[in-house]
Parts: structure tokens; C-alpha cells; sequence
């Protein structure tokens, strides 16, 4: 009995680090896709954003805005993805719900359009954007906020329901 006991708690512990780490990855991988698309949304012409906005405030050269900065800038977002889904994870990954996500990229938008905007030097105050740049660049925010909230609110809760599944066999025994 006991042994099984700690057998659980292992296989507990195991899972709740998997889902730490599912959520990272999430995130490295949210920021970075969204990043790319948002790269390809102003090479198209739908934002006047450039990734490489993010590297402004700690980098200096020409280097920044050339392929080698636009790499290094998709890489950052992914890192910034990571640090927005440990935020969702650990505030709100008991929604099940899809409206939570979109909310929260509505949150990150706001956040970066008005709290970190002094930050970057290039990127206009919101009123001073056009509709294309609001428009798109906040649904790449909502789809990233979705993304995330979804991904890691189902990883949550399938960790949950292994758990309650665990528990119910070892009720059995």
C-alpha cells in the first residue's frame, strides 16, 4: 500500500514538472510562430511592425535589421512567449474556457501598446497607427493568447483527470 502510495506520488510529481515544462515549450513555440507570422504579415504589408522592434532598446549596428536580427528577434519573442505562458500558468490555467485566452492577449496587447510602448523608439503610440497595424497585430495577439491559454489549460487538466484516474485505482487495490 504505501509503496503504491509513493509509486503515485512519484508519477504526480513526474507529470505536474511535465506540464511546467509543456508549458514552456508551448510558449517558446507560441512566440516564436506567432513572431514568424507577424513577419510575414509586415513583409505582406498588413502591419507596419517589424519583429526586429524588440531588439531596439539592447542593440546597437545595422546588423538588427537584416536577417541575422530578424532571426535573433523571432528567437526573443519565443523567450517572451515563455515568460507569458508561465503568467497564464500560473494565474489562469484553471479555465476551460477559450474566451479566457482571447482576453489575455487582449491583456498582452494593452500591455505592450501602452505599458512598454517608451521602450521601443520605433513603434508609434497606438493613435498614431493605422487600422491595418491595430487590426492585425492585435489578432496575432488574441490567436497567441489562445493559443497559449488553450494549450496549457488542457495540459492542466488532463494532469487532473490522470491524477483522479490514479487515485480511483488505487482505491481498488
Amino acid at each position: 500500500m504505501i509503496l503504491s502510495q509513493r509509486k503515485l506520488e512519484e508519477q504526480t510529481r513526474e507529470k505536474s514538472l511535465s506540464v511546467v515544462t509543456s508549458s514552456a515549450i508551448t510558449g517558446f513555440f507560441g512566440g516564436a510562430f506567432w513572431g514568424t507570422l507577424g513577419f510575414l504579415a509586415n513583409v505582406f504589408h498588413f502591419t507596419d511592425i517589424h519583429p526586429n522592434v524588440i531588439l531596439e532598446p539592447w542593440s546597437l549596428g545595422d546588423w538588427k535589421t537584416g536577417w541575422i536580427g530578424t532571426t535573433l528577434s523571432i528567437f526573443f519573442l519565443g523567450l517572451f512567449g515563455i515568460v507569458a505562458a508561465y503568467i497564464y500558468y500560473f494565474t489562469l490555467k484553471k479555465f476551460e474556457n477559450f474566451w479566457v485566452g482571447i482576453f489575455y492577449g487582449l491583456a498582452l496587447f494593452l500591455f505592450v501598446f501602452f505599458i512598454l510602448n517608451p521602450l521601443f523608439p520605433s513603434l508609434n503610440p497606438i493613435t498614431e497607427l493605422t487600422k491595418n497595424t491595430i487590426i492585425t497585430t492585435l489578432c496575432l495577439f488574441v490567436l497567441f493568447g489562445v493559443f497559449i491559454g488553450y494549450s496549457i489549460s488542457y495540459d492542466y487538466h488532463e494532469m487532473l483527470r490522470e491524477k483522479g484516474q490514479a487515485m480511483e485505482g488505487k482505491g481498488e487495490e
